[in-house]
């Protein structure tokens, strides 16, 4: 028998993926705002308890890193009470939770990629309450994965490449900061690699199976890049050229910007763990935009 699966945030950049990458491998229930208000917990409570899922993935995430400066308490229950109820559910039914956080929860300041058991120190509002949240999952106790990825884009919705793709077309000249590094991740490929987990189990076996994984994973692009050279290969690899209006891309430091947050500088991922433990890994961080590109 197949699982059930109830999938929140499906309208997000990584959700409307995880809705389309899931729907070969269970029964998937995807929900989001304004169906679920997230906010109310006890209506979130309610949609879970009667859908009675096998497993959870949580999409969902307050992720204006800016904004989320003084929209704490905002923040704080998105990130935090939320995932913190869904692990509760998810431990009384005796179902798998699914959530995804980020490199954020870093200060970008040991000098190479970071690993799971690595110190965690965010640095600004969106990454302490992505790190509280991850706390609130791992006190109930339950069956739980956490995934931490970084520079998560798509195509379909706004993002840091859909960004640079507007200001080639805009603008002549383009700074984009050099000092903040992380690994680029596609959305679609992190939902299909979280997918296939789901792969030649019944269901039984597999809430099982993903229960003995239980604990925290990095999973992101391989490879590292700046924002500079991130967004240089954005418009290298534009299948409309013809459309630009760039001549430059120029280096900057995050200094140069007013922004409400601090970044991390580099809060790039290692993710050799969960190569090890589930025998796959995301492609080079370069491949993979390459393909995003010409979908």
């Amino acid at each position: 028998m197949n699982p059930r699966i109830l999938l929140l945030g499906n309208t997000g950049q990584l959700g409307w993926e995880l809705d389309r990458a899931l729907r070969t491998h269970g029964e998937v229930i995807a929900l989001d705002y304004p169906q679920v208000n997230y906010l109310e917990l006890k209506a979130l409570q309610d949609c879970v308890l009667e859908i009675k899922p096998d497993i959870i993935y949580n999409a969902v995430a307050y992720t204006a890193v800016d904004r989320a400066e003084t929209e704490i308490e905002t923040a704080k229950f998105i990130n935090v009470e939320g995932p913190g109820l869904l692990a509760k559910l998810a431990k009384q039914m005796g179902s798998v939770l699914i959530h995804y956080s980020t490199d954020y929860v870093f200060d970008g300041k040991k000098g190479r990629p970071y690993r799971e058991e690595d110190t965690v120190n965010p640095i600004n509002m969106y990454g302490k309450t992505k790190l509280e949240g991850e706390k609130a999952v791992q006190q109930v106790g339950g069956d739980y994965l956490i995934f931490r990825t970084s520079c998560v884009y798509s195509l379909r919705r706004d993002s840091f490449v859909t960004k640079v793709l507007h200001w080639s077309r805009k603008h002549e000249s383009i700074k984009i900061v050099d000092d903040q590094v992380g690994n680029p991740t596609w959305a679609r490929m992190l939902a299909e690699i979280t997918a296939q987990m789901l792969v030649k189990h019944e269901k039984e076996e597999l809430k099982s199976w993903l229960g003995e994984k239980r604990g925290v994973y990095h999973l992101a692009g391989d490879g590292l890049a700046s924002r500079y050279d991130w967004a240089k290969s954005v418009i290298e690899f534009d299948p409309h050229k013809d459309e630009q209006v760039v001549k430059e891309v120029l280096p900057a430091k995050s200094e140069e910007f007013n922004t409400a947050a601090e970044r991390p500088k580099l809060s790039a991922l290692d993710c050799s763990r969960f190569k090890q433990t589930f025998g796959v890994a995301l492609p080079d961080w370069k491949e993979a935009l390459k393909l995003a590109m010409e979908s």
